[in-house]
């Protein structure tokens, strides 16, 4: 299968290089062209526009910052698409989007899948990382072999538009630890408590999380660094709201942290490192939050092993 990567960003990047890295017959295409260079250096090959990724390739996966860069993205594929052809969208966007333009590739005979991961940048470059894929079963299945390659855990979640909706929902709950932890962090140094010893208690304890081990460990560096800015997170809270307000449920805790975000972008950019949203605190209390022996970025020690189905507890074998 010949397969086209578009978006070679923080993510984008990582996920085609665990595919070009097992062998995978790879073009890419991106609006940096350094960054398509890169990429033909080590065997891909190099396309100029997405049009042309769609005519060349069987599948063609868009990983890009926003639905709308995915709108327009697809309005230069469309007049390609033809049976046979596999769109896989393995951006956070919005499901109706996702379903939206899913149609339209569907309507010319092709098939759509949302496929986004999940789990952090250091895993998406070990091809460790998890991925959620929302699309019809038997196009699950000729797919799986690309998202084995990709990432460890591989969860088929239904129907093309429901990979989306579980994503913002486990987004949802990673800016909520985040905002949480970064309280408990200053909380702790507050009341004297050693920051070393603070992040082991929580590490050990019952209010321990994959975001504790991952980006408190960036904050008490100092880098803050974890590949993710604070615009990103505001649109993918905004996107859970969303499904949320579609369905009928009023939310008491995602609006607050809608204006958390908003706040630390008016202080800070949007493009701030999105831990950074603790530096409110800091600047509230006068406490710096630092200590010795963490890492300034994560990285993934696991070896890379080859993907695996998920099957949901309770599901009929």
């Amino acid at each position: 299968m010949k397969v086209g990567f578009i978006g070679l960003g923080n993510v984008g990047g990582k996920l085609s290089g665990s595919l070009l890295r097992n062998g995978v017959d790879l073009t890419v295409c991106d609006l940096n062209p350094a960054r398509v260079d890169g990429f033909v250096a080590r065997g891909a090959q190099g396309a100029a526009t997405p049009l042309d990724v769609m005519r060349t390739c069987d599948a063609v996966i868009t990983c890009l910052p926003s639905p709308a860069a995915s709108a327009a993205v697809m309005a230069e594929m469309l007049p390609a698409v033809a049976p046979g052809k596999i769109w896989m969208e393995m951006s956070t966007t919005d499901a109706a989007e996702v379903n939206r333009l899913g149609a339209q590739v569907m309507a010319q005979g092709g098939a759509a899948v949302d496929c986004p991961v999940s789990g952090g940048c250091h895993r998406a470059e070990t091809g460790n990382i998890s991925i959620f894929a929302g699309c019809d079963r038997d196009t699950f299945e000729r797919i799986a072999p690309l998202l084995k390659t990709m990432g460890r855990r591989i969860l088929h979640t239904g129907e093309l538009g429901s990979a989306s909706i579980l994503k913002v929902v486990t987004n949802y709950l990673a800016t909520a630890n985040l905002v949480t932890c970064c309280e408990a962090l200053v909380t702790a140094k507050a009341a004297g408590m050693d920051l070393n010893t603070a992040y082991e208690a929580i590490k050990i304890s019952s209010g321990t999380s994959f975001v504790h081990e991952t980006e408190s460990q960036v904050i008490l560096n100092g880098s803050r660094d974890i590949s993710f800015t604070m615009d990103l997170v505001k649109k993918d809270v905004g996107l859970f709201q969303d499904v949320a307000e579609r369905n009928g449920v009023s939310l008491e805790i995602a609006p607050m942290l809608i204006e958390i975000f908003n706040d630390g972008i008016a202080r800070f950019g949007e493009r701030e490192l999105s831990p950074n949203i603790i530096k409110r605190l800091e600047e509230a209390t006068g406490i710096e939050i630092r200590a010795p022996g963490f890492p300034a970025e994560m990285r993934d020690d696991e070896p890379e092993v080859p993907g695996y189905e998920v099957v949901p507890q309770g599901a009929m074998p």
